[in-house]
This record gives structure tokens, C-alpha cells and sequence, in this order.
């Protein structure tokens, strides 16, 4: 009886063994989920989405955007790291969610890296500085000078708590001494709007969320955060050009999947993402949005997120951004 009881079990892990081989050879067999903790609109949603289309055509299979906004993120990033860890639910992170929400947040309910798979970023977002078009300054400096000569300082919107805009206004605050007074916003939609009516002072966010009122004249661009000046904006200087290095965050997104997906399939999702974001109609697209293409392997994403973890919690501490 005991033999009979032990073949039986043997038989059983031989039998879920080769289930689970067959499933992930058979991959994927129906509709892949990119859940985006963020609007529909946004730069990262309409990036995902062109890149996800491509993953499509490629596997064969349907990829949905499933937009989850709500908790900075967490929402989304809980919903995924309880999903089956079968490749058929995917995560769009970035440094915000993964490295600044943990840091001011006691809420989170998600670890970072200990709760996910890292598959590949796919976009770098420098952000631009953009004030309303009414504003005397057009340069940081002035910018600055502008806001000592006010009583009050100045206001700067963001796209939420503990979003890339606020983290880089309070590194320029810190790095000025200068009075700031954060306004938050439900996304980068409402406090573009906000800048461009002259409510608030200046906000640092991507190139796509603010080319509308850009382009309309009711914002002006007086900075860039990345490492290098613009191909589509190159008469503007860089942050660092004008004396304020160290204020800069570029902000990169990119897919994760729940802990323990299987190694062949994290495997095909990064060929098939990668390969994805370097077709022509994507790059075209990202370069249009003052932004870079930025892929790399599994293990090269999962020590990005780590470090960032480490450099932007240790600054968002420093600076004593705190969840409200």
C-alpha cells in the first residue's frame, strides 16, 4: 500500500511537471494583460500600447491594455503580484512606483523586487521644465530669481504623490533653499492645464503630456532633465547646462511579471518586447516624445530597479517627501 501510495504521488509531480512544460511551450495559448496603473493618454500608456501591438503580431495572440489607476500605482502593482505567475499577466512599472512610492509610503503591500520578474524597460522619459507662458522667466536662473523676489516662493504641480514631478521639484528645492510649495494633481492631464492657466509656477513632466499647450503657446519649455539636450527640442539647455545638475530623473518604464514565471517564458516576452520597441514605427514614435528607447535583459532590469530603488529612496528620505 505504501508503495502503491508513493508511486502515486511520483506520478502526480511527473504529471504536473510535464502540464507545466506543455503550457509553457504551448505559450502563449490566449490573451495576454499589460495592466497600466495609470490613465489611458498618458506618454508610458500610449508607448505601451504601440509596443504591445507589436507583441501581438509577433506571438499571435491578443495583448489588452487594462488601465488600473488608484494608490500611486499600488493598486495595479498588487493586482499583479497576486496573478498567476504564468506570463499572462503583465505589469508597466517605472522608478516612481518601484522606488519612490515604497519610500514614502508605510502602505505599499508590494516589494519591488522580491514580488517581481523584470522582463525589460522600454522607454527612458527625461522630463522637460515647463512654466506658464505669462511667467518673466525663461531661463532656471531667472526662474529662481523670480521666485525669491515672491513671498511666498513658488508652486510647483506633479502628476501625484511621490511622482517623478514632485521628486525633482523638491531635489530643486533642495538644491535652492527656495520656498516651494508642492501641488499635487490626478495625473499629468490636469496639472499641465493648471500651468498653462498661470495657477501654479512651473512643473516638471514629459515632453507628450505638455506639447499640446507647448505647441499652443500657453506653456514655455526653459529645461531639460536628460543627459543631453533634445534632437526635437535643441535650443534648450539642459538643467545641468544652467548650474542645477543633480535635479534630474529620468524616468523609465518598463514590464514586469508576478515572481516565479517560468524562465522560457520571461525568456520569449523579452525577445518579443524587445524586438517590439525597435521597430521603426515605435522608435519614431518614442524619439517624437523627446524620449529614448531603453531595453536591456531580465537581469540588467532587475539590478536597475534595484539600484534605484537604493538612490531615489535614499533622496526622496533626504528630502522628506512624505505620502499625505
Amino acid at each position: 500500500m505504501k508503495a502503491t501510495t508513493a508511486l502515486a504521488g511520483v506520478l502526480t509531480i511527473l504529471l504536473a511537471t510535464a502540464m507545466a512544460a506543455s503550457a509553457q511551450d504551448s505559450y502563449p495559448s490566449r490573451t495576454i494583460t499589460v495592466v497600466v496603473p495609470f490613465p489611458p493618454g498618458g506618454s508610458s500608456d500610449v508607448v505601451t500600447r504601440a509596443v504591445s501591438a507589436k507583441v501581438a503580431e509577433a506571438l499571435k495572440q491578443t495583448v489588452v491594455i487594462e488601465n488600473r489607476g488608484g494608490g500611486g500605482g499600488v493598486v495595479a502593482a498588487v493586482a499583479v503580484k497576486q496573478a498567476p505567475a504564468d506570463g499572462y499577466t503583465l505589469l508597466l512599472a517605472n522608478n516612481g512606483l518601484f522606488a519612490v512610492t515604497p519610500a514614502i509610503s508605510t502602505d505599499v503591500r508590494f516589494d519591488p523586487i522580491n514580488d517581481f520578474q523584470p522582463i525589460t524597460p522600454l522607454v527612458l522619459f527625461p522630463s522637460v521644465l515647463i512654466v506658464p507662458d505669462a511667467s518673466p522667466a525663461k531661463t532656471v536662473k531667472e526662474l529662481i530669481d523670480y521666485g525669491r523676489s515672491k513671498p511666498s516662493g513658488l508652486s510647483y504641480a506633479s502628476q501625484g504623490l511621490g511622482s517623478g514631478g514632485q521628486v525633482m521639484g523638491e531635489l530643486l528645492r533642495l538644491k535652492t533653499g527656495l520656498s516651494m510649495t508642492h501641488v499635487p494633481y490626478r495625473g499629468a492631464g490636469p496639472a499641465v492645464q493648471d500651468v498653462a492657466a498661470g495657477n501654479v509656477d512651473l512643473l516638471f513632466t514629459s515632453y507628450i503630456s505638455a506639447a499640446g499647450q507647448i505647441q499652443a503657446g500657453k506653456t514655455r519649455v526653459i529645461a531639460f532633465t536628460g543627459q543631453k539636450r533634445s534632437p526635437i527640442l535643441p535650443d534648450v539647455p539642459t538643467m545641468a547646462e544652467q548650474g542645477f545638475a543633480g535635479t534630474e530623473m529620468d524616468v523609465w518604464h518598463g514590464i514586469v511579471a508576478p515572481k516565479g514565471t517560468p524562465a522560457t517564458i520571461v525568456k520569449r516576452l523579452n525577445d518579443e518586447f524587445v524586438k517590439a520597441a525597435h521597430t521603426p514605427e515605435v522608435v519614431q514614435m518614442i524619439l517624437a516624445q523627446a524620449a529614448d528607447v531603453f531595453v536591456t535583459t531580465p537581469d540588467d532590469f532587475g539590478k536597475l530597479i534595484a539600484a534605484d530603488v537604493d538612490r531615489l529612496g535614499t533622496a526622496v528620505r533626504a528630502a522628506g517627501i512624505k505620502a499625505q
